[in-house]
């Protein structure tokens, strides 16, 4: 009997290996992963090597085909909705091409065993250590790109989006609405899994890079393009749609006072913390990047951790009344800093030239950046006192 069945059986789990073209490590790596489960499908996607001879001699194992190649994403589409056929409730995705260790299915095992039947559904992401001796360079730099903009995204912070060595929810996996079908696929799960509230995080596994023996079918330019697409789409919907959306059911479900204490206020939170969100969004609505307001302001709260919901409220200090006043004050600090002194009687019969407009948005830039930085730093040390004090008061209270 395999190491791991008993276990496998009891939490109604499987492994799903896509595979195509990997012949050269196939045979071997199913040798080993059956020392740990019988639980097996593999989806050969339209290999037109050895596969499918190395898939006869294990009839054992639970196989679909794909006549011709479609993608690892479509791979995976169709091993959960087998999986879920079979009557499963989670999956683990491995890859076939050698670089993942069978024996460490049992870090997803143990994780899946410690939960909780009201816990919420759980996809788990293998971290390879990325910055460890031995990972190609590129690889690093790819990871490090998607894990700051599922950042930016979810909200949720993994040190490896990248990694194929998975645990899925299967029915909730097959409940979403999957657009993609290669590589990009394994983001928009995770993606789309956090936007349902699943509790993704990474847990830590090994890796193995052999340099002549494994294949990789990822396609290094048409692979990142659709990476950097897909994630473009996510930066749109989630801060015009999603984030929006899961702060109106939060509203709507804890009520005003708790939403506003835990959501807006987050009375938990150190007041440096809030003070430093209520900086960040004077400061990008005060700055002269005007119709980014708003993706900056979601992008530099992910960036330094604060409350993205006191940040933007604070950022529309840029409302349409206050537009002038922020634009003249703005050209005047300008001014100031150029040794000019102040221009209180500006007018446009100054600006007679091209030379003289771009001198004079220069200006307004300049100013217009360094009262960004003065008034946020004035908003920190406002806002830290008040909170500061508003937190002892609570403390004290009976």
């Amino acid at each position: 009997m395999p190491v791991f069945q008993s276990r496998f059986e009891k939490l109604n789990c499987c492994v799903i290996v896509p595979t195509y073209n990997n012949a050269q490590t196939l045979g071997g790596f199913l040798e080993d992963l059956k020392l740990y489960t019988s639980n097996i499908i593999v989806i050969n996607d339209g290999s037109t090597d050895e596969t499918a001879s190395i898939l006869e001699n294990n009839s054992e194992i639970s196989c679909k085909t794909h006549p011709e190649n479609k993608g690892k994403g479509t791979a995976l589409k169709t091993g959960f909705a087998f999986a879920e056929d079979l009557g499963y409730d989670y999956a683990i995705t491995i890859d076939s091409d050698g670089q993942h260790y069978p024996d460490d299915l049992d870090v997803f095992l143990t994780e899946l065993e410690s939960r909780d039947e009201k816990d919420p559904p759980l996809l788990l992401v293998g971290d390879r250590n990325m910055g460890s001796d031995g990972i190609p360079g590129k690889s690093s730099k790819g990871n490090r790109f998607s894990n700051f903009w599922f950042l930016v995204v979810t909200g949720i912070e993994l040190n490896d989006t990248q990694s194929g060595y998975r645990l899925y929810p299967v029915k909730l996996v097959n409940s979403l609405k999957l657009i993609t079908w290669k590589f990009e696929f394994e983001i928009e799960i995770l993606v789309k899994a956090a936007w349902k509230k699943v509790e993704v995080k990474n847990i830590p596994i090994k890796v193995f890079y052999q340099k002549d023996d494994r294949i990789s079918h990822f396609r290094p330019f048409w692979d990142i393009v659709r990476i950097v697409l897909l994630y473009m789409w996510f930066v749109l919907l989630s801060f015009f749609y999603v984030h929006p959306r899961n702060k109106y059911q939060d509203f709507r479900k804890k009520g005003f006072r708790k939403f506003w204490k835990e959501d807006i206020i987050k009375s938990q939170e150190p007041p440096h913390k809030k003070a430093a969100a209520i900086a960040l969004g004077v400061f990008v609505g005060i700055s002269p990047f005007w119709g980014l307001h708003t993706l900056l302001i979601f992008v530099l709260a992910a960036i330094f951790r604060v409350n993205k919901v006191i940040a933007f409220l604070f950022s529309n200090i840029s409302i349409p009344p206050l537009i002038p006043i922020i634009v003249y004050a703005s050209y005047q600090a300008g001014s100031f800093i150029s040794g000019k002194g102040f221009d209180w009687g500006l007018k446009l019969q100054r600006f007679e030239n091209g030379n003289d407009v771009f001198m004079g948005v220069w200006q307004y830039i300049t100013g217009s950046i360094a009262l960004a930085i003065v008034t946020a730093i004035g908003m920190w040390i406002v806002f830290y006192f008040l909170f500061s004090v508003f937190n002892q008061k609570q403390v004290v209270k009976p």
